[in-house]
């Protein structure tokens, strides 16, 4: 496995948060496995769907992410992902604010292309 494998997945990382910030749903959906799920801090399981859904309606909205480590470990065709970020946000209503997110992502490899199987969130 080579680093370039880890740089690819990286990259992915950059790329969701560029999307996010810009309410891309094309651009994560195109990241994304079709079983995708996202885990909120709250516990809330949610479809890529609903996810997407409330970016582009407002419940989330994000403004700014800087990166302090994206760390990844392959496995064949699977892979985790833990990407630590500061992100500036403004979700279901609330002022905007600085968070420490933690994002602990699953992969999968397929027909050569990596897609996020899963996120979990969390503050750090």
């Amino acid at each position: 496995m080579s680093m370039d494998e880890k740089e690819l997945i990286r990259g992915l990382y950059r790329k969701y948060w560029l999307y996010m910030i810009d309410k891309d749903a094309e651009g994560l959906r195109s990241l994304m496995a079709g079983d995708y799920y996202l885990l909120h801090m709250t516990g809330l399981k949610q479809s890529a769907e609903t996810f997407l859904r409330g970016l582009v309606d407002g419940t989330f909205n994000y403004y700014s992410a800087e990166h302090d480590s994206i760390d990844v470990e392959i496995n064949g065709d699977r892979a985790s992902m833990t990407g630590r970020s500061r992100v500036v946000a403004a979700v279901y209503g609330g002022r905007k604010s600085s968070w420490r997110l933690q994002g602990d992502f699953t992969l999968r490899k397929e027909e050569g292309v990596w897609s996020f199987t899963s996120s979990r969130a969390s503050i750090y």
